[in-house]
């Protein structure tokens, strides 16, 4: 008899490890991961579009997110993102420069110090992601909202991905759309009641401005992306997306000066002639792609390329290198180089160029012709086994990065981002 039991209690457990083996599945997210970033931004130029592409550019901004991403199950995940950044900015103070010290020079280089210097934003965004059992099915929504004080933002999006020939390939799609709402701030000189008994120029200060009447904008966009593994040292991806915008595209608060009226001033500070008025439609095509190559176990190439073109006029191209060098089995150091550049849109027009009779026109040197360089470094720490604790959750990733960027029509900025990652191990 226990010659029979035996080779059947034997069958018996293979035939119960084979089954645990066939069915056991990895979880997506073993454990409740926390990202906490931080970056400090700094720029400063003289194309401001607030005061009609002349006048001082110079802005600070601080950004603190924390991102939660928690395991549901062993195949949904719940991220959470919520992050509030906080600016001063001297041209956005000059859409009312008489606010604050009466006794200060009004100019278009001088900040103002009243209320309108700064602002703050504050955003929140939760994104649900299942996995299937064969890991080869991915489908997520998201939620997001945002709000500043003349501008607030609702979003929805899905996404799907899908991952075949033993996932070295992967196909995805996206859709977002945003429903945002002004609430508009005009320069102070076009707002009702303006008086200001320092107006200087010939004749009568009498601005050809028409308040908006439509103060939402819409946003739809959808995005492919192919995914591919090209070899054992060689990935390549591409990607395709169509954004179509409609509604108040224009910025209320940026001033435009005509070329074919008379000029008005307080101080040495030119009164509006108009604020930018743009299309209400606009549809923007931007196509990439990636190309990493891992050169040896201590130093990847990673490439990135991309051709951007919308109905407004603009072509760019933006391309990128990134040269991660692993210096032990924890740290790598990544080096970075950007290049862009742009055609002006069709509507842009330099201080003076625009006149009076055109249906569009703008000062935003965002919207002109313009090559930018931007150089970085990182340094980046990483043990996916987290054996350092930080109030008993483990270091899983310290990364710090510092940013220089210029412009050709003056405008430089520089940033520096501190970003850890830490996962629950208790």
């Amino acid at each position: 008899m226990q010659k029979v039991l035996i080779p059947i209690a034997l069958l018996f457990s293979v035939f119960i490890y084979g089954q645990e083996e066939a069915t056991y599945t990895k979880r997506v997210l073993e454990d409740t991961e926390v990202d906490l970033l931080f970056s400090y931004y700094d720029q400063d130029g003289k194309n401001a579009a607030v005061t009609g592409g002349e006048g001082t550019q110079e802005l600070t901004d601080v950004t603190s997110t924390i991102v939660v991403k928690m395991p549901l199950n062993n195949d949904d995940v719940l991220t959470v993102d919520v992050g509030i950044s906080a600016y001063t900015s001297a041209s956005s103070s000059n859409v009312n420069p008489l606010d604050g010290d009466f006794n200060k020079a009004v100019n278009p280089f001088n900040a103002s110090s009243g209320a309108s210097k700064s602002d703050k934003l504050i955003h929140i965004k939760a994104n649900y992601e299942h996995s299937s059992k064969d890991r080869n099915k991915i489908i997520g929504a998201s939620l997001y909202a945002a709000n500043e004080y003349d501008y607030s933002s609702l979003g929805l999006g899905v996404n799907y991905a899908y991952l075949f020939n033993e996932k070295n390939t992967e196909l995805s799609i996206s859709g977002q759309v945003y429903f945002d709402t002004w609430k508009p701030q005009y320069p102070v000189e076009l707002r009702d009641g303006f008086f200001d008994s320092r107006v200087t120029g010939n004749g009568t200060y009498s601005p050809n401005f028409t308040a908006f009447t439509d103060k939402n904008r819409n946003t739809y966009s959808v995005s492919l992306g192919l995914s591919q593994i090209l070899g054992k040292k060689v990935q390549g991806s591409l990607f395709a997306d169509v954004i179509v915008q409609s509604g108040l595209l224009s910025t209320p608060f940026q001033r435009v000066y005509f070329g074919d009226v008379n000029d008005f001033f307080i101080d040495d500070f030119q009164l509006a002639d108009d604020v930018e008025i743009l299309p209400d439609n606009r549809v923007k095509i931007p196509i990439g792609g990636r190309l990493n190559y891992y050169v040896n176990d201590a130093l990847v190439v990673r490439t990135y390329y991309r051709y951007y073109t919308d109905d407004w006029g603009i072509n760019s191209n933006t391309a990128s290198v990134e040269l991660p060098i692993k210096l032990n089995t924890v740290f790598t150091l990544y080096p970075t180089y950007r290049f862009y550049n742009q055609t002006a849109a069709d509507y842009f027009y330099k201080k003076e160029e625009a006149l009076s009779t055109l249906n569009y026109y703008t000062s935003d040197y965002d919207l002109s012709k313009f090559t930018a360089h931007q150089y970085g470094a990182g340094l980046r720490y990483k043990d996916i086994f987290a054996k350092q604790r930080v109030f008993g959750f483990g270091l899983k990733a310290l990364d710090v990065r510092g940013t220089m960027y210029n412009r050709d029509n003056g405008l430089d900025s520089f940033i520096v981002s501190l970003g850890a990652t830490f996962v629950n191990v208790n």
